[in-house]
């Protein structure tokens, strides 16, 4: 599984690592906005600019190779944490913490500043998208039917406003390998976005799936 990194750190192990990386990630993403709405003067913002080249060269000296993909352990659980919408080390990703039951249903409810603009004081359709396109996908794997995105369609019924949102998606039926959700972005006014994909079972997640239903189970 290309991408896919076991690690068998500890549940402690793991809080400790996001008790760490959420509080830096929030602060990258706080410099983002500061950035995008700062009046200072020029002298001001190249001095910035220098103290920032300079903490990127601080953070350069030890890398990963690559992307940071996706971490596991003796669970199966994955932890996406360099994923561009919920990744807990990437400052790109919107703010969104995702709830999720066995139903099959997720939904978030999250704010979105001005990084994540489009047109003036609304969200860009783009971004609108992205977490359309998470949550549908989160909703499949809390209903047990997860897969990678097929086709996704949006139909956008109004601007969604910069500021506090709400997404929510449910499994909207399953046949096999294939489960269709829907799901949609609202603000306090009503639905902005609405959103229907396909989403599939990858081949190695079903190799996979063989393989173990296929390996004798001595100890159960």
């Amino acid at each position: 599984m290309p991408g896919y990194q076991r690690d068998d750190l500890t549940a402690e192990q793991i809080e400790q690592q996001k008790s760490l990386y959420d509080p830096f990630t929030d602060a990258v993403r706080e410099l983002v906005d500061a950035a995008i709405r700062t009046e200072v003067g020029e002298d001001e913002i190249r001095t910035a600019q220098a103290e920032v080249e300079g903490i990127v060269a601080r953070l350069r000296r030890s890398q990963l190779e690559g992307s940071y993909g996706v971490r596991f352990g003796a669970t199966g659980r994955g932890r996406p944490w360099g994923n561009a919408v919920v990744g807990v080390r990437n400052a790109v990703a919107p703010p969104l913490v995702v709830e999720r039951d066995d139903s099959g249903r997720a939904w978030s409810d999250f704010h979105l500043g001005a990084a994540y603009e489009g047109p003036p004081g609304l969200v860009h359709g783009g971004v609108s998208a992205l977490i359309l396109d998470q949550m549908l996908g989160e909703a499949a794997g809390a209903g047990g039917k997860p897969g990678m995105t097929a086709t996704l369609t949006l139909h956008y019924r109004r601007g969604t406003p910069l500021g506090d949102l709400r997404a929510e998606a449910w499994i909207e039926r399953s046949e096999g390998i294939k489960t269709w959700a829907r799901g949609h972005v609202s603000d306090t006014e009503g639905v902005t976005v609405e959103a229907e994909g396909l989403f599939i079972l990858p081949r190695w997640a079903r190799e996979q799936l063989a393989a173990d239903e296929a390996t004798p189970k001595f100890f159960e």
